[in-house]
């Protein structure tokens, strides 16, 4: 079993990301959960958002304590999060940031397999507007190939419609210029 979690701000798409991403690896055919932990935080606010993928029918109904990857849309909550304390020795961090691999690592002290990717760039430049998430899930397949790139175009035009075809473009371009590095010993 794959167990994302995702750190993100109230408004920036994170719960949005999950259900998306579960709804593609269902169309794959694989078993999938998802859901949000938030209260009643206004937007800006950190929030989780937390999923997992199977081949298997998926029991576990609990947060995600142990994540295998964790993605990161605003890289202020590693601060205030510590999101990679509990992340699996093996695991990966999936991170929004314009910094190269190792500013990354040597800024938050990183020392897990590392995918970096400026969405808020490629968002600002795609969508015409700074919401990171379809951008992020394009980094999270070039990171994980948790599903195919192709799998997320259907649930992102049922999502977005007419702005589906500005989405799948962030999607694409997000898995075209994420940079992944193995961790460092």
């Amino acid at each position: 079993m794959l167990e994302i979690r995702f750190h993100g701000r109230g408004g920036q798409g994170a719960v949005t990301s999950v259900e998306l991403l579960a709804t593609a690896a269902i169309e794959e055919g694989k078993f999938a959960q998802g859901f949000p932990s938030f209260g009643p935080e206004r937007r800006g606010a950190p929030v989780l958002a937390f999923l997992r993928i199977d081949d298997q029918p998926i029991r576990l109904r609990c947060k995600i304590a142990n994540p295998d990857v964790i993605l990161i849309l605003d890289p202020s909550l590693i601060r205030i999060q510590k999101p990679a304390a509990d992340l699996k020795p093996n695991g990966i961090i999936v991170l929004n940031t314009n910094k190269s691999l190792a500013e990354a690592r040597q800024e938050y002290g990183l020392t897990h397999t590392l995918a970096v990717v400026d969405a808020n760039q490629i968002a600002k430049q795609v969508l015409g507007v700074p919401i990171t998430n379809t951008t992020m899930l394009g980094a999270l397949l070039r990171a994980t190939e948790c599903v195919k790139l192709d799998s997320l175009k259907g649930p992102l035009q049922e999502r977005f419609g007419p702005m589906a075809a500005k989405n799948i473009a962030a999607l694409e371009e997000a898995y075209k210029q994420t940079v992944v590095e193995e961790a460092k010993s």
